[in-house]
């Protein structure tokens, strides 16, 4: 996951404006899995094209936002700068798939969101004006603590739990955060890293043909 960090801070300085995202630290790990959260088998982008790559990254948000984002790439070292694989023209950076997390978990951001994760990867406080909308729609999804921004795997006090596909929220006073609740298990919306400067909403996503699939009953 240092390569992920690593990247972040890069595609800051690509912006100049400053998962990413709290789901960030979202590793492979995958202690305390429940319910229907399982590994989906995909080819991960170190096998894919550059096409592919492009493919997969623009699923993470709707195409009215990522059909004109910038697409950038992991690098392949810590190093390196993400390549540009696309140049966009709507202010939004879209990433495909992590490569070295378990799941579908690309990732399209905007500003203020860039903004917090220079922040974060120089633990500093975000200096977030403006509401910040993140995008991990893709099916899929990784693992991470809600309670330490800088968790790296499960601990007994950490609350690792699966991230489904969701919406990403900044708000400029985390003081609005309260009432909100930050138990990922609680059905609806919830604060992810509460109490610390990094605190923003995970808003998970069903789709209404999810609900439809699970709904019907399987033909004969």
């Amino acid at each position: 996951m240092r390569i992920l960090r690593t990247t972040v801070l890069s595609v800051a300085a690509v912006w100049a404006a400053g998962w990413f995202m709290a789901p960030g630290q979202i590793g492979a790990q995958t202690q305390g899995r429940t319910g229907s959260a399982q590994k989906m088998p995909m080819m991960k982008t170190g096998m894919m094209s550059k096409a592919q790559k492009i493919a997969n990254a623009v699923t993470a948000a709707p195409e009215a936002i990522s059909g004109r984002a910038t697409v950038l790439d992991w690098p392949a070292r810590e190093a390196d700068a993400p390549a540009l694989l696309r140049e966009g023209s709507n202010g939004w950076t879209c990433l495909p798939d992590m490569p070295d997390t378990e799941g579908n978990d690309p990732a399209c951001m905007d500003k203020p969101w860039m903004q917090w994760a220079e922040a974060y990867m120089a633990h500093k406080t975000p200096a977030t004006s403006s509401v910040g909308i993140g995008y991990m729609l893709a099916a899929g999804g990784g693992w991470g603590s809600n309670s330490d921004p800088y968790a790296m795997k499960a601990t007994p006090d950490n609350q690792w739990h699966h991230a489904p596909p969701h919406l990403m929220i900044l708000v400029p006073d985390l003081k609005s955060l309260a009432g909100i609740p930050s138990d990922p298990a609680s059905g609806g919306p919830y604060v992810m890293y509460p109490g610390t400067p990094y605190a923003h909403i995970m808003a998970p996503i069903t789709s209404a043909s999810m609900h439809m699939s699970m709904r019907m009953p399987a033909t004969k």
